[in-house]
């Protein structure tokens, strides 16, 4: 069974960084690709970035506009998203998904895996 892990949310002041964490679980082999999506109150989750882990290859949103990274430890099944200059627009509920097969994606109906949501509040 995947599984997926999200951790590392928290408050920030505008211009501060986060790391979020997200582990995962279940794979048999490194056919799968992970996203990174986010919802903010009352708006439609959204998606932040994807990776093939296997690869290292990566897609962001627009408008993560060169702030966030995403990057993967495969010795430790952890997928990260470095986020810096946060904005108080990025405040959300972040989530982790995964998907097997390596297609990148930043469509949310095409993960198969979600993991629980991590807070991200970004406030003076």
């Amino acid at each position: 069974e995947v599984q997926l892990q999200a951790s590392g949310g928290g408050s920030v002041q505008p211009g501060g960084s986060l790391t979020l964490s997200c582990v995962t679980s279940g794979f048999t082999s490194d056919d799968y690709a992970i996203g990174w999506f986010r919802q903010a109150p009352g708006k439609e989750r959204e998606a932040v970035s994807c990776t093939i882990p296997s690869s290292g290859s990566t897609v962001y949103g627009a408008f993560v506009e060169g702030r966030f990274t995403i990057s993967c430890d495969n010795a430790k099944n952890t997928v990260y998203l470095q986020m810096n200059r946060l904005k108080p627009e990025d405040t959300a509920v972040y989530y982790c998904a995964a998907r097997t097969g390596r297609i990148h994606t930043m469509s949310e109906y095409q993960y198969d895996y979600w993991g629980q949501g991590t807070q991200v509040t970004v406030s003076s």
